[in-house]
């Protein structure tokens, strides 16, 4: 489904040379598969996780989406408003800190994305609300993000990632903020989504033992992956 091959990816510094981050990164992910990433502060781990979400560019290497080339080397095969697109269809992003809107409702923040891409409010906001349910928010619609606890907000910024039904989810550090029985919560329902809805996930963490019981556990390191295990 997601395939990346000999991703390289550098950034200039101020009077240095260029530091290589990524150094032929291959990378390949299958439906509902679940791959984790784990590694060393500033070895390239959110790095690879914006090349992948087609946020940044590689500076060398290709990256296809179902066959669909998106980028090859730093040559993005779509235009921008195709790129747009695609993001917006086929995938799903969570971060560490939700960035969930404030002034708006657990609701509201879900169905938002939904509403600004087709001007509908009414069947943005019952489909962000069967999916909140189905998270164990119903009891939660209306509730401003700081009326959330942690794992609650972080189970809304899920269902926000979720209500495209993307094919793909970028994690960064998802359950960084949350205490150790939130964080089991919170894997396994990512665990469950990726199997009963077919939507594959590549997460980033630093919580060794969640990471093992992925499909997939990969460590980054020298900007290049391999097998957890194998360090």
């Amino acid at each position: 489904m997601l395939e990346a091959r000999n991703l390289v990816k550098s950034y200039a510094l101020p009077g240095q040379p260029p530091l290589k981050i990524l150094d032929g990164i291959d990378l390949a992910v299958g439906p509902g598969e679940m791959v984790t990433v784990i590694g060393a502060s500033g070895s390239g781990k959110t790095t690879l996780l914006n090349l992948l979400g087609t946020l940044d560019a590689p500076d060398e290497g290709e990256l296809r989406f179902d066959g669909t080339p998106i980028f090859e080397g730093s040559r993005c095969m779509l235009s921008k408003k195709e790129l747009a697109a695609f993001r917006n269809r086929k995938i799903g992003f969570v971060f560490q800190f939700h960035h969930l809107l404030s002034d708006f409702t657990a609701l509201e923040n879900v169905a938002m994305a939904e509403f600004i891409g087709t001007g509908k409010l009414k069947p943005a906001k019952e489909r962000a609300a069967a999916l909140l349910e189905t998270l164990g928010l119903k009891a939660r619609l209306d509730h401003l993000p700081s009326e959330l606890s942690g794992g609650e907000q972080q189970r809304v910024a899920i269902a926000r990632a979720l209500l495209n039904q993307p094919k793909l989810v970028l994690a960064d550090e998802p359950s960084g903020n949350l205490d150790s029985r939130n964080s089991r919560m919170l894997y396994e329902l990512m665990a469950s989504l990726s199997k009963e809805r077919q939507t594959s996930f590549v997460i980033v963490t630093h919580n060794e033992e969640f990471a093992a019981t992925a499909d997939r556990c990969l460590h980054m390191q020298d900007g290049r992956l391999q097998a957890c295990g194998r360090i």
